[in-house]
């Protein structure tokens, strides 16, 4: 019966052993592969780039810049703050 209980409890303690090894590894890869990936999605979000100041204080380009712009809000390209930020620019 020794026998028998000394054999469980090591195969106890190497199941332990091995499932706390195991973990950590994962934790640890995890950690590096968040760290690759923080760069590359802070690429791929670029912020919009400024509209253009209209060429000539003709009204009818304003009117399609601020159209341009309202579109760019309503797909969710824009913020209220930039766009409220490029319409201020193009009436100002």
């Amino acid at each position: 019966m020794p026998g028998l209980l000394r054999g469980v409890a090591r195969t106890a303690v190497v199941a332990g052993t091995a499932t706390a090894v195991s973990n950590r590894v994962s934790r640890r890869q995890a950690g590096r592969w968040a760290q690759q990936e923080a760069p590359a999605q802070a690429y791929q979000e670029p912020a919009p780039a400024a509209a253009p100041p209209p060429p000539a204080d003709d009204m009818t380009s304003k009117i399609d810049q601020l159209k341009q712009l309202g579109d760019l809000k309503n797909q969710g390209v824009l913020t209220e703050a930039e766009f409220e930020e490029q319409k201020r620019r193009i009436l100002g």
